[in-house]
């Protein structure tokens, strides 16, 4: 369980959410709550965090991360000294006039010029960078996966409730039918119509009971849960909420934050420093040794400098195209940039047709699809209507349930969609 506080720091500042996450983990160890086996509903916030702190994808992105800012310490390293010992004729003795033996040992050290290693070390920071905002990126992308299915398994359970509701409801109706039917109120065939109505209210109860299964073995999927249980639930409302920023505030908000942009922009100054880095190995490196040797009862000492000369290779084509390379990199955050703002204009979109579809439903036909209901069930019963009218405001008011429980359901969705654009949290 260390590790889940571990992962939750090195996903970034604990601040908001994620500090609230921090929290509901430790009610997690110190309240003695087992993940897989949790019985207490999560809220969104708590998986979010569990999902930070425990989704396979994102710890597999981490230690990328990680591997990657190894780089940094191969790229600063300097240099290594080479050293040769040798030996020639030993075993002849120090007074062979023709050969005596000798002993020669050299050190020798290539020195790089241009401050290659300057250049490298900025090529592999700004690597890094990139590599942490493409793993910011894959967080955002698996932290809207988890909204999405947190949002569908509560629209799942919504809709359990409303299908078994009107199953219950609907029972009654037929009981009270078959005791009309035996007291001769009404006909064999009129029951029969209201009875067989009764396999659309179970088909619907059992089709909902199948979409929460699968829209909770999805989520917890997401948050790292190696087995789905069928004890694991969650908390919270469809109503819709209300937004106070403007879509000019959330396309700011998304240009400051957004990963997938902050990764082209970085990748400039990859690129920056890559023909700076293409440039320095254009220069030449010396290598400068020394000698010492030992002849009979004779010593020397001696150096040497070797120079090579750049006649032909002086770097010129990675020169070229580093330079080719740092202008793709712009055109490409124009691109990013351009994309980000198109994101949230589409986001926004999205957002005002869902949430004023839901206004209508929540406002006016919900409500008058259930009077509807109501009245002609009354009537029915009381022998003041047709069974035609009846069940035709049956369905009426089954199909605006579905659809006001979808219409909030896709206000929820298109939230997520525009704190995905932003790459900010846009509920007050």
């Amino acid at each position: 369980m260390s590790q889940l506080f571990r992962r939750c720091f090195e996903s970034g500042a604990m601040t908001g959410s994620r500090f609230r996450g921090l929290l509901f983990l430790l009610a997690l160890v110190f309240g003695g709550i087992a993940l897989p086996a949790q019985t207490a509903p999560l809220t969104l916030e708590q998986a979010i965090a569990l999902a930070r702190a425990s989704n396979p994808a994102l710890l597999s992105g981490r230690q990328h991360v990680t591997a990657t800012r190894a780089s940094e310490i191969t790229a600063g390293l300097r240099q290594n000294p080479s050293f040769t010992f040798s030996g020639a004729d030993v075993s002849l003795p120090a007074n062979n006039p023709a050969s005596p033996y000798s002993y020669t040992a050299n050190v020798s050290r290539l020195f790089e010029r241009g401050e290659k290693r300057r250049w490298r070390l900025d090529v592999a920071h700004a690597t890094t960078d990139v590599t942490q905002s493409q793993y910011n990126d894959t967080e955002r992308q698996t932290i809207l996966q988890v909204k999405q299915a947190f949002t569908n398994m509560l629209t799942a359970k919504e809709a359990l409730k409303i299908a078994s509701d009107n199953l219950d409801s609907y029972s009654k109706t037929v009981d009270l039918s078959k005791a009309r039917l035996n007291a001769g109120d009404i006909s064999a065939t009129d029951f029969d119509r209201i009875d067989l109505q009764l396999a659309e209210f179970e088909a619907d109860n059992n089709a909902a009971k199948l979409d929460l299964i699968q829209a909770s073995d999805q989520l917890q999927l997401l948050l790292g849960i190696a087995k789905p249980t069928n004890t694991f639930d969650i908390t919270g409302t469809l109503d819709p909420p209300v937004l106070t920023q403007t879509i000019e505030q959330i396309e700011q908000s998304a240009l400051a934050a957004r990963p997938d942009y902050q990764a082209t922009v970085q990748s400039v100054r990859v690129a920056d420093a890559g023909i700076h880095l293409a440039d320095a190995e254009g220069t030449t490196d010396p290598t400068i040794g020394g000698e010492y040797e030992r002849t009979a009862t004779y010593n020397s000492a001696g150096f040497q400098i070797s120079i090579p000369l750049r006649v032909f290779d002086r770097n010129q084509g990675e020169k070229e195209r580093t330079r080719y390379e740092a202008q793709a990199s712009r055109f490409a955050e124009t691109a990013a940039r351009n994309q980000v703002i198109n994101d949230v204009d589409q986001a926004w979109a999205a957002y005002e047709a869902a949430i004023d579809m839901a206004k209508r439903y929540n406002s006016h036909y919900v409500a008058e699809s259930q009077r509807v209901r109501d009245n002609l069930e009354y009537s029915y019963r009381h022998g003041g209507t047709t069974l035609l009218d009846y069940l035709d405001a049956l369905r009426d008011y089954r199909q605006i349930n579905r659809d006001a429980l979808t219409a909030n359901q896709q206000v929820w969705l298109s939230i997520h969609q525009l704190s995905f654009a932003a790459a900010t949290e846009i509920l007050p």
